[in-house]
C-alpha cells in the first residue's frame, strides 16, 4: 500500500492464450473502478494475480514457476492465482508458498468482491495512465469440439456467446480509453453465435457501429472460413492477419487427434484467404510428437508448412494433459525424439 495515499496496489500477469488476457484486462479494469491502483512492478504490489494455463506440462511449469518467484521477490504480497491451471488442480497452486487465493475459470471475476472479504479494497484512484494501442475482447469461451489431446473443454466448459450488444459496448468504452485496436478473442470464436448473429455478423455490426481504428481475430479454424466472413476484409480496418489452427499436416494424425478437417480443407480455406485478401498474412499452431506420430507423418506436416508458406509458425511438443483422450493413447513419443522435430 502507497504510504502517501493508502491506495491497494494491484499487478496482473497473463499466461497462455488471448481470452486469458482478455479477461486479465477485464479483471483490471474491475479492479481499479472498486478502487485498486494498476501497477507493473512485482516490487510495488500489494496484491499480485496471476492467470494461468494448463494447455501443456510447460504452461504449467511456467505457472508455477511464476508465482513461486513472485513469491521471492515480494513476499509481503498477496499472491491470487486464477485460471485454467487453478480449475484443474487447485490443491497443487494453493500449496506454493505465498499464495493465498486461488480461484478457477468459473469464479475469477469475482475477484473484486473476494478481495473485499479480505478487507483491500480501500481509496479511490481516479488516475488510469499506461494505456496501450491494443486491447482485447473476449467475443466467446468455451468448447464443444473435444479434440483428443485438448484440456481446454475441461477447463472452459461448453461454448456459449456473449451478446453483441455487450461486446460493442465494451469495445466503446475501450475506445473512449484510448485503445486504437480490438482483438477478439475466446476458445473458439469462429463458432460465435448469439442472437441470430454468427462471427460474420458480430464482425459486420462491430464495424458498422463502433469508430475502432484496427480490428484483429485471433485464432480460427480452416473449415469455419467462408465467403460471407472474408467478404467483410473489404473494409481496411479489418487487419488482414488470419491465425488458422493447423495442428499437423498430416491427415491420419489429424483423424487421431480428432480436429474434423483434413489438409485438404485446409488448403482450401488458405487459398480463398489469399484469393480475398491477397496481402494477408496467415500464421498457424503445429504440435510435433503426437501420439505414434511416425517419421513419415511427421516429414508430411514438414513438408505442409513449406509447401503453404506461413507468415509464422508456433511450433510446441504434444503435452499430455490430464482426463484427455490422447494421454492414454499408446505409442507415446519419445521426449527426445519431440525435441528433434521442434528444433527441425
Amino acid at each position: 500500500m502507497s504510504e502517501e495515499d493508502g491506495i491497494i496496489n494491484i499487478a496482473l500477469d497473463t499466461l497462455g492464450c488471448k481470452l486469458n488476457q482478455a479477461e486479465t484486462e477485464l479483471l483490471a479494469d474491475r479492479l481499479v473502478e472498486v478502487g485498486l491502483r494498476r501497477v507493473s512492478s512485482v516490487a510495488e504490489a500489494d496484491i499480485y494475480i496471476v492467470n494461468t494455463c494448463t494447455v501443456t506440462h510447460i504452461a504449467d511449469r511456467k505457472s508455477r514457476h511464476l508465482l513461486r518467484l513472485t513469491h521471492r521477490r515480494n513476499p509481503d504480497a498477496v499472491i491470487v492465482a486464477i485460471g485454467c491451471y487453478t480449475q484443474r488442480a487447485a490443491n497443487e497452486l494453493a500449496a506454493i508458498e505465498g499464495v493465498r487465493l486461488v480461484l478457477g475459470n468459473d469464479a475469477k471475476m469475482r475477484l473484486p468482491e473476494l478481495l473485499a472479504e479480505y478487507g483491500y479494497l480501500k481509496g479511490k484512484d481516479e488516475n488510469r495512465d499506461g494505456f496501450r494501442n491494443r486491447t482485447f475482447i473476449r467475443v466467446q469461451d468455451g468448447c464443444n469440439r473435444f479434440c483428443s489431446y485438448c484440456i481446454v473443454p475441461l477447463v472452459w466448459g461448453r461454448e456459449r456467446s456473449f451478446l453483441a450488444e455487450s461486446i460493442i459496448s465494451e469495445i466503446g468504452v475501450r475506445i473512449s480509453a484510448g485503445y486504437k485496436e480490438a482483438v477478439l478473442t475466446g476458445t473458439e470464436i469462429g463458432a460465435y453465435r448469439c442472437d441470430g448473429l454468427n462471427l460474420a455478423g458480430l464482425i459486420g455490426r462491430i464495424l458498422s457501429e463502433t469508430c475502432i481504428q484496427r480490428l484483429r481475430l485471433s485464432s480460427l479454424q480452416p473449415n469455419e472460413i467462408n465467403r460471407e466472413l472474408i467478404t467483410l476484409w473489404k473494409d481496411k480496418r479489418l487487419c488482414p492477419h488470419f491465425h488458422l489452427s493447423l495442428q499437423s499436416g498430416s491427415d491420419d494424425v489429424l483423424q487421431r487427434m480428432k480436429r474434423h478437417y483434413t489438409t485438404a480443407d485446409y488448403l482450401k480455406a488458405v487459398s480463398l484467404i489469399r484469393s480475398m485478401v491477397p496481402n494477408a498474412a496467415i500464421t498457424t499452431d503445429v504440435i510435433v510428437g503426437f501420439p505414434s506420430e511416425t517419421d513419415e507423418e511427421f516429414d508430411e506436416s514438414y513438408g505442409f508448412c513449406r509447401n503453404t508458406g506461413f507468415a509464422r509458425i508456433h511450433v510446441f511438443p504434444y503435452s499430455p494433459r490430464p482426463g484427455t483422450e490422447a494421454a492414454g493413447m499408446s505409442g507415446q513419443v519419445r521426449a527426445v525424439v519431440k525435441r528433434e522435430r521442434l528444433q527441425k
